[in-house]
């Protein structure tokens, strides 16, 4: 059976104030000639469809054509939502939808209700599996604790519960939308820790045969089994180094896995440019990234005068313009921004308490109140973006 594995649209997202809804309709475009031209048997789609709980009209717009295409095309699609996704609003109608081939799994409650497609074969059972939010579910699974860990652990104990019970012989694929360890971040992804944790370890999917995952926007592969397709566009400049592709999967008659990776149309490419701001303009080194979205760092020991102006004279789609000065002192001192990044909700409250007491940092009981509260506040505000 072949699968085209996509995840991390986006749809309705901007890249630095630049629209890209033209881009995201040219890769529906693609995608939908993709499954013509190499014969796919379904579709899947590992969650954040939309880039927000409520997307604007144009991005619902774009997601309805893209269905309909997919349905005329009677190529089953399996669609699961991630943590960007309103869950409630994507699977409305699911159903019905159903019947015409797009499969929306939406609701935790129906992580052991796979889809069921067969080939010559046998069967082959697809579960999706949406993004679960720890506190939300953790009683419905009976997970024990607050973690992802937890909570997909319990999730896929139903889904090999419902395998085991399956005529022997039929092959599983589960979609699902996580952070699983050994997965490489970048910029654009909604943090989704909890307690300061948010990766699951991949054995937490053995026992299926491909594990089609979303959340992580670069495509990579934590095992054979276990793999991120990434988003089709980039959406920060982390990305600049990014191939992005969909996994064209070939699951064989025994479960076993052959994967080819299928580029997905760039709109225009990234560039990070470092160094003196005349050595920008006027170096030939330079001339092959004039039509890219360029981040520039500019590294003059004096601000020139009218950067922004003077770059886009040569590079007419700079986005973005930051200064880091040569030859600096170091003081020791790091920006607000510095200081935080790569560092928890719950890491920066630890080292609040540790401030404002002069150094004495939180104990283990003080720890605990803090990532109750933080789990408490994601968990309102998943609630109320349902109800918006």
């Amino acid at each position: 059976m072949r699968l085209l594995h996509t995840s991390d649209w986006h749809l309705g997202r901007s890249f630095h104030r630049v629209n890209l809804l033209g881009a995201q309709a040219a890769f529906v475009d693609h995608l939908v000639e993709t499954v013509r031209e190499h014969e796919v048997d379904a579709v899947l789609v590992a969650g954040d469809v939309y880039d927000r709980a409520v997307p604007p009209l144009p991005a619902v717009e774009l997601y309805d054509r893209a269905l309909h295409r997919l349905a005329d095309l009677g190529v089953p699609t399996v669609m699961i939502s991630g943590n960007h996704d309103s869950a409630r609003r994507l699977g409305v109608g699911a159903r019905l939808i159903g019947r015409a081939g797009i499969h929306l799994r939406t609701d935790p409650e129906g992580c052991a209700d796979p889809v069921v497609l067969a080939d010559a074969h046998g069967e082959v059972a697809l579960y999706g599996l949406p993004y679960l939010e720890p506190a939300l579910v953790k009683d419905r699974f009976g997970a024990g604790r607050v973690s992802h860990e937890a909570v997909l652990g319990a999730a896929m104990d139903l889904v090999r519960a419902d395998l085991a019970a399956r005529a022997p012989g039929t092959r599983s694929v589960v979609l699902a939308h996580a952070f699983v360890t050994g997965g490489q971040a970048s910029d654009s992804e909604r943090d989704i820790a909890v307690g300061g944790v948010e990766a699951v370890p991949a054995a937490v999917f053995e026992g299926v045969d491909y594990a089609a995952l979303g959340h992580l926007h670069g495509c990579q592969t934590i095992n054979e089994r276990v793999r991120y397709s990434g988003s089709p566009l980039a959406y920060s400049f982390s990305e600049a180094d990014h191939r992005k592709t969909m996994w064209l999967i070939d699951l064989g008659p025994a479960g076993e896995i052959t994967a080819e990776r299928i580029d997905t149309p760039v709109p225009r490419p990234l560039a990070r440019l470092r160094g003196r701001l005349d050595a920008l303009l006027e170096e030939d080194a330079y001339a092959a990234y004039e039509h890219s979205w360029i981040e520039a760092t500019l590294t003059d020991p004096v601000r020139p005068e009218d950067p922004m102006a003077r770059l886009a004279a040569r590079f007419p789609h700079t986005l973005s313009l930051a200064f880091d000065p040569e030859g600096r002192p170091e003081t020791g001192a790091a920006s607000y921004a510095q200081r935080l990044k790569g560092r928890s909700d719950q890491e920066i409250a630890e080292d609040f308490v540790a401030h404002v007491r002069g150094g004495g940092a939180a104990d283990e009981a003080e720890r605990a109140v803090l990532q109750d509260a933080f789990e408490d506040v994601r968990a309102d505000d998943t609630r109320q973006e349902t109800r918006r």
